[in-house]
């Protein structure tokens, strides 16, 4: 791994006067995506603390460059053998989200809990860290658009590309809940709907939205309408195509909604609270509040941010 140089701690800044802090809101942990860096979350993390009375949200301290240090799994045998585990390979990332949670445990009150919000592969990678560090005082882990489930083996042209990490999670770490003590809410977006890179493309798939009744673990699936959804049911354009094989290796399938990088079925767990938001783009990088808004633009963080205040 090459020595980078880490950006200055951003200061967990704290709620102006006028912000109404709910007497139950806890500080909130945002793990980056991959490839995402600490800054591409600061508007959250201010909208959070400014807008939304959050009495903290602190960044976990990552840089694009940070990523390049993921190629050490190469040198793993288990990497080819489509084997793979988290550590040692992502123990640098773990350290940086447990800096962080030390940071806001520091602003946290006497006794009080913390949120965990991981973007994209932040949110497995928030399962790891409950599972292999002090998760005691963590009573929410709120994820977006994140990829929980391994993809799918024997499927023609897929390939696993975290080479086992996903099965290690699904295998290892603990399952979904939504209870008093702790909650997973896993939110997903639909924003353009893949297609086969040949022949027509497939009726729209609505499984998710066909679960409208609570599932076994108890928690129903809420879909969101708006007004921002780039791409129809019958739609099939390059992009769709291209998207879709982007979806498929994730989840198998080529012809079903996501936010453009994580399919939808992949961002739900059984066991939590799934949510899944109209018109929704995968990252901050690339997106616009107004035609392509991402899971943390103000339009949306004011749908799900009741989870965090609660």
């Amino acid at each position: 791994m090459l020595p980078l140089l880490s950006p200055p701690r951003p200061r967990a800044a704290r709620p102006r006067a006028s912000a109404t802090v709910s007497a139950t809101a806890r500080p909130a942990v945002i793990l980056p995506g991959l490839g995402n860096n600490t800054g591409d979350y600061a508007r959250l993390a201010a909208a959070l603390r400014d807008d939304h009375g959050l009495p903290a949200a602190v960044v976990a301290r990552v840089t694009r460059p940070d990523w390049l240090r993921n190629a050490a799994g190469l040198a793993d045998a288990s990497y080819w053998r489509g084997t793979l585990r988290p550590r040692p390979v992502l123990d640098w990332y773990l350290k940086r989200v447990d800096d962080a949670v030390s940071e806001a445990r520091e602003l946290c009150a006497p006794g009080g809990k913390i949120s965990l919000i991981g973007h994209s592969a932040g949110g497995w990678l928030a399962r790891v860290y409950m599972a292999e560090f002090d998760a005691s005082d963590i009573s929410l882990l709120l994820t977006l658009g994140t990829p929980h489930l391994p993809p799918p083996k024997g499927v023609p042209g897929v390939i696993d590309q975290t080479r086992g990490l996903l099965n290690y999670v699904e295998e290892n770490c603990a399952p979904a809940v939504y209870t008093p003590e702790l909650r997973y809410v896993c939110i997903a977006g639909r924003y353009i709907q893949g297609a086969p890179l040949l022949g027509n493309s497939a009726a729209a798939s609505d499984e998710i939205l066909a679960a409208d009744t609570p599932s076994e673990g108890g928690h129903a699936v809420i879909v969101s309408s708006s007004d921002n959804s780039t791409s129809t049911p019958s739609a099939v354009s390059w992009r769709a195509r291209f998207v879709g094989q982007g979806y498929k290796q994730v989840c198998g399938r080529a012809d079903v909604w996501g936010d453009g990088v994580v399919p939808e079925m992949a961002a739900h767990l059984e066991g939590a609270l799934n949510v899944s938001f109209d018109g929704v783009y995968h990252s901050p990088v690339g997106s616009d509040d107004e035609q392509r808004p991402w899971y943390g633009s103000p339009a949306i963080l004011k749908q799900w941010v009741h989870h965090l205040l609660s």
